[in-house]
């Protein structure tokens, strides 16, 4: 199945939603990274978030990059997403190994333990919006859903999930954003909550062949729900040799100098998806002319 993000609205526009398929997102940055099985399960839960966030944008040029940094031994995780779902990230430590959790899960909240999440929104205005909020358990859904409630003041209820499979391959991955609009009544709130609570999660649903549109049916059981769009979601790095090459003159004479008195080609690496770029010395020549 391709990856994709629907989004849409329910009971009466009193809610609108965002669901995901992305284990073949998920599944391009573990091979990109070479992550560990807890760092794909956490990068993993932060590239499906980012795709859905990135939905929410409404112009394409704007992009959504959500930061954290935490104390645990994956040290952070960066993620940057699009109005297309096009999405590309990567965890500070992708080696990370820990045992199980103590319900024999991929312990993601001992992997991150206490940090801050950061939503950075370039909406093509002067500066971009910026909100912040403390982890409050590691697990990437509960924060983002007390993110939301707390910087966005918009109740949120944030589900992700990634399963492995015993080769360290991704088997199932994928989520879902449900979001009250400000008119929503008690009703529909108190049903929501009920029905959330015996979700058993996102990839036991996928497993058993569910997509995230029969998600949202069985959460929305017996109230109206439209899709509006459904978006082709991927693992997307807009890096290139003449990107780097920006970067690269942009470190200014003097260091690009120190450089060819080195004598030595250069490598640039990405961090996004771990590309890997080299300038010969009579590149770096050239870029030390170009070089203000």
């Amino acid at each position: 199945m391709q990856d994709y993000v629907i989004r849409g609205m329910a009971a009466g526009n009193q809610v609108r939603f965002f669901a995901a398929y992305t284990k073949n997102l998920v599944e391009t940055a573990r091979q990109k990274h070479n992550t560990s099985p807890v760092a794909t399960a956490a990068l993993g839960r932060l590239l499906t978030a980012g795709a859905m966030m990135g939905t929410m944008c409404k112009n394409e040029s704007d992009l959504v990059t959500i930061q954290i940094r935490c104390s645990g031994p994956i040290g952070g995780l960066v993620v940057t997403a699009d109005a297309a779902a096009n999405v590309k990230g990567y965890a500070f430590h992708s080696d990370v190994m820990l045992p199980p959790s103590p319900a024999g899960k991929l312990d993601v909240g001992r992997a991150l333990d206490l940090g801050v999440l950061t939503v950075i929104k370039d909406l093509g205005l002067k500066e971009p919006y910026s909100g912040q909020t403390q982890l409050v358990t590691g697990e990437i859904a509960e924060d983002l859903t007390y993110y939301f409630a707390e910087s966005e003041q918009i109740p949120t209820s944030v589900a992700l999930g990634v399963l492995m499979n015993r080769e360290n391959t991704v088997r199932q991955a994928g989520g879902f954003i449900i979001q009250m609009m400000p008119y929503a009544g008690e009703e529909i709130i108190s049903a929501l909550e009920e029905r959330l609570k015996s979700f058993t999660s996102v990839t036991d649903h996928l497993d058993r062949g569910q997509s995230p549109e029969e998600m949202i049916a069985e959460l929305f059981k017996g109230y109206d729900y439209t899709v509006e769009d459904k978006i082709d979601a991927r693992f997307y790095c807009n890096c290139s040799k003449e990107r780097v090459k920006r970067a690269v003159i942009s470190v200014g004479k003097e260091e690009l100098a120190s450089m060819i008195e080195d004598g030595e080609p250069i490598e640039v690496n990405c961090h996004f998806c771990n590309s890997h770029y080299n300038f010969s010395l009579e590149e770096l020549k050239e870029l030390y002319q170009a070089a203000k």
